[in-house]
């Protein structure tokens, strides 16, 4: 695995750039008043990225995500405006542990 460690790298960051972007969408357009919460999308872009975020060490990013979609499958929506503006955060904080990951890799092949 540590010869396509680089590459697993550059997928979980590239995947979790989507998924952010996405996030930031949805916290986006329900701060605007435009649009509600799409629970069942939330809930599977949450589940999803608990997993991925786990498989890479990102354990509470992980949690959060878990948090997310237990509150999503709940329909609880009540402070999800916090709890994704906290996975933004623990996002940023991961993203640049894997660039520096990253970097090493590219430079110590």
């Amino acid at each position: 695995m540590e010869d396509e460690y680089a590459t697993l790298l550059d997928v979980f960051l590239d995947d979790s750039e989507h998924r952010m972007t996405r996030l930031r969408q949805m916290l986006k357009g329900r701060s605007d008043g435009s649009g509600v919460f799409d629970l069942q999308e939330l809930s599977l872009m949450a589940h999803s990225f608990k997993g991925s975020s786990g498989n890479m060490g990102a354990l509470h990013l992980a949690d959060l995500c878990r948090e997310l979609e237990e509150r999503s499958r709940r329909e609880e929506v009540r402070g999800l405006e916090d709890l994704l503006a906290s996975i933004d955060i623990e996002y940023v904080t991961v993203r640049r542990l894997f660039d520096a990951e990253r970097q090493l890799h590219s430079v110590h092949p």
